[in-house]
């Protein structure tokens, strides 16, 4: 038997959501404030143009499994989960509209407020992180006079529909996310999604709303790439297309989850100098590329962070741990770890260095000329053995994967902080410290539900 599903917002995503949620057989009331696209509806036909959704709309109409209303209060008492898909637009300085979400949350609330069954809330609105929580569960809870988590559910699924091809895009996702601050307020909606075939991740609301926004800033990122490097070529006398296809034949590094994880700022003798090259070229032809120009600069604001980060601890005897700009390679040539060991005997700061791959006395060339160059009293900061490197600081950064972290804790003091750049992190081990705790800053990891897996 199907569930019985309120659906707020008749757009594309309310429309389609409602069309394929009828066709997976549950009971479905659509509410929009707007009367035509309610009586649209109402009489089997879809009032958004989209593949599928016609098809999908007569046949739910046809079977008494779709219906709609303009009445808030009926469509919350007659369903036992509601979706929000109601439009969240820009204003001009490019802050999110809520009044329509708001609207909508209100609207439950107060349908709540007169409902004794638990009642799930799910909102695929885009909204920017720490809405849901901080301004929507308020208004819910205030206006419903009951409790998020005890009297009603709320999480967020963000929606990953293509206009034209929404209806593919909803029953084959390559992933289902599911937010909320307390996950056990997913088990309605996991059974709802059961006989999704993609992977399902639930993990904190603010991680899932944020996934939206990362999806389509880095899809928005593929397609000026594309542009920018395609503008290149054809200025160079270069196929494109040829380029493309062997750059997305590479499935290892190119077009795979390689370089993805936030962590250290890149370096070394290649990305640096060749990002360099393509700018001067660029420039050589009188063509503004603003993307490939701002990723230079980018990575320095980085590495700025990162010394801010450090400094913020407010302790001066610091241990690092590894120097090279990758484990295992002794290249120091625009390491970010040159850089920022660098700015950080800029502030006075004492340093101990190991780095198992890195001597001075074996380094050659244009590395040993560029270490020297930048830190000339290198040699002195150096040591070959960890545990020295670490006795006398009172923060150590972990900058290499050539040491587990843990081996590493267990050879720190209690009173000693540690920095894991590789994960954008703190640890704090004893009292005497200030900064934000390791738990409270590294990233909640998702929980990942096997298909077919039972909700608990």
């Amino acid at each position: 038997m199907g569930t019985r599903i309120s659906i707020f917002g008749l757009g594309y995503v309310g429309s389609t959501t409602a069309a394929c949620l009828a066709k997976c057989g549950h009971e479905i009331i659509g509410v929009d404030t707007n009367p035509i696209k309610t009586e649209t509806l109402n009489c089997g036909r879809s009032p958004i143009v989209e593949p599928g959704v016609e098809e999908l709309v007569a046949e739910a109409k046809h079977c008494g499994r779709l219906r709609t209303t303009t009445d808030a209060n009926a469509a919350v008492a007659e369903s036992d989960i509601s979706f929000i898909s109601v439009g969240t637009p820009s204003q001009r300085n490019g802050q999110v509209n809520l009044a329509y979400v708001e609207r909508v949350c209100r609207e439950i609330g107060s349908a709540l407020r007169y409902k004794s069954d638990f009642h799930s809330i799910v909102m695929r609105s885009t909204v920017l992180p720490g809405t849901t929580e901080s301004v929507l569960t308020p208004i819910l809870e205030a206006t419903s006079h009951k409790r998020v988590a005890v009297d009603f559910g709320l999480c967020f699924n963000p929606e990953f529909l293509r206009e034209g091809s929404a209806v593919k895009d909803f029953f084959e996702p390559p992933v289902t996310i599911l937010g909320a601050s307390d996950l056990s307020q997913l088990a309605p909606i996991r059974e709802l999604y059961s006989w999704v075939q993609g992977q399902i991740l639930e993990t904190s609301t603010a991680a899932a709303e944020m996934m939206k926004y990362v999806s389509n800033a880095y899809h928005a990122l593929k397609v000026t790439f594309a542009n920018e490097i395609g503008t290149l070529c054809s200025q160079m006398g270069i196929d494109p297309l040829e380029v493309t296809r062997a750059f997305t034949a590479d499935t290892k590094l190119n077009i795979s989850p390689a370089y993805l994880t936030p962590g250290l700022a890149f370096g070394g003798s290649c990305l640096p100098k060749d990002v360099r090259a393509l700018n001067f070229r660029a420039r050589e032809l009188d063509l503004r590329l603003p993307l490939l120009d701002s990723i230079l600069p980018s990575n320095l604001e980085h590495i700025d962070r990162t010394v801010a980060h450090i400094l913020s601890a407010g302790y001066r005897r610091i241990g690092i741990i590894g120097l090279s700009f990758k484990p295992g390679s002794d290249d120091l040539r625009e390491s970010p770890m040159v850089l920022i060991a660098k700015r950080l005997i800029g502030e006075g700061c004492q340093l101990q260095i190991w780095d198992d791959a890195v001597s001075v006395g074996r380094l050659i060339g244009s590395n040993r000329q560029y270490i020297h160059e930048a830190i000339p009293h290198i040699g002195c900061l150096l040591t070959s053995r960890l545990e020295e490197a670490i006795g006398g600081a009172e923060v150590v950064l972990l900058a290499t994967k050539s040491v587990d972290k843990g081996t590493l804790t267990s050879l720190m003091r209690d009173d000693q902080i540690l920095i894991d750049l590789l994960h954008l992190s703190h640890l704090e081990r004893g009292n005497a410290a200030t900064p934000v705790r390791e738990a409270d800053v590294a990233p909640r990891n998702f929980r990942i539900v096997a298909q077919g897996e039972q909700a608990s």
